[in-house]
């Protein structure tokens, strides 16, 4: 049966032609559009397959879903209605520290940012210190977080304790958003060796999962956490204020090896904590208290390996250096007394400290 044509007219500065066949064989194929332009050009447009619709949509729908979260006041909140604006900041934070940033700095100087590094390090000790004050100013904070029955936003007192704990941990995200800096530094001032895949993926990570643990499961988990992360941070940026202020306080530096470690018994003390409360069937979100559990075991062997790469190597280093001074100091010591002795015997004496009878 020869296929046959319907030509549709439209009120726009064109018409389309479909072209389709009546018999099986020929109706596998996908339809063909032919476009007519009002300047005599024709155009083949392919119709779009139903999977690759369906497809779209799954993923249109998907997306939906993701800015629905726990309520609807944290999604008015700044940058929580959906991933879009978070991702887009993570993705351009990326693309710089990793490819623009050090392509842009490959034929310039480090710029001298040790102001800004002051200022920058100072805000995050203070922040910070602020961080750690909201913990305990929720009223009944860590009794709620210990209370075994730990009850839900059922009454106005649980409601505003809620509230707060929502605010401390929107305040939290912020925060990690704002520690992006941190790289950005480090490229500017041609640093890169400091940009590392711990360091890299430690400020991706905590950025996108404090989002959403925002959006999707806020639990009083986070006070103990941000309490606990808010406090390294005081220790941590204090380190780095006191390094950007010169060479003169260079010697109250002595105790960098041991922010690692301080980091290390952060999170310890962390899954100590999500292990308690899953013993006393603390009923709070189980599928969040697990996921806090595998971020601090992958941070726990990231950090304790980079401790051992940076410290143990240094240490290994330190003594064949000592060694091999130890080894020169004594050659030198062997020629010396050989000369003293050349001096006061008749015969000379060798490199060796052997006598060497003179004829």
């Amino acid at each position: 049966m020869n296929p046959w044509l319907l030509a549709e007219f439209h009120y726009f500065d064109f018409f389309a032609i479909d072209c389709r066949a009546s018999n099986t064989v020929m109706s596998t194929f996908p339809t063909v559009r032919l476009f007519l332009s009002p300047d005599g050009v024709s155009r083949n447009l392919r119709k779009p397959s139903k999977m690759s619709t369906s497809m779209v949509d799954l993923i249109r729908s998907k997306y939906d879903e993701l800015k629905v979260g726990i309520d609807p006041e944290v999604d008015s909140w700044l940058l929580m209605k959906s991933p879009g604006p978070l991702l887009t900041i993570l993705g351009m934070y990326l693309l710089f520290v990793l490819k623009i940033g050090p392509q842009f700095m490959t034929n310039r100087k480090p710029y001298d940012l040790q102001k800004i590094m002051i200022v920058y390090n100072a805000y995050q000790v203070i922040f910070s210190t602020w961080m750690c004050s909201r913990a305990f100013k929720a009223e009944n904070s860590f009794s709620t977080i210990f209370n075994n029955t730990c009850k839900s936003a059922t009454t106005e007192t649980d409601r505003q304790f809620t509230l707060d704990v929502w605010v401390g941990a929107w305040w939290y995200f912020f925060s990690k958003i704002v520690d992006l800096l941190d790289t950005v530094f480090f490229v500017l001032r041609k640093k890169q060796g400091q940009v590392t895949f711990l360091h890299v993926y430690h400020h991706t990570v905590t950025a996108l999962f404090s989002w959403g643990y925002l959006k999707y499961l806020p639990g009083e988990q986070g006070i103990v956490i941000g309490l606990l992360n808010s406090f390294v941070h005081i220790i941590m940026y204090f380190y780095y204020m006191l390094a950007a202020m010169g060479p003169k306080y260079q010697k109250y530096l002595w105790w960098k090896k041991y922010m690692t470690w301080v980091q290390l018994i952060q999170f310890c003390l962390m899954l100590f904590y999500l292990v308690t409360i899953v013993a006393m069937d603390c009923k709070l979100p189980r599928s969040l208290t697990f996921f806090f559990v595998g971020n601090c075991v992958i941070f726990l062997y990231l950090f304790g390996n980079f401790y051992r790469q940076a410290y143990s190597k240094k240490n290994k280093d330190k003594v064949l250096q000592a060694s091999r001074n130890l080894l020169a100091e004594g050659d030198a010591m062997k020629r010396l007394i050989a000369q003293a002795d050349s001096n006061n015997n008749p015969n000379t004496m060798d490199a060796n400290g052997k006598s060497i009878k003179q004829e």
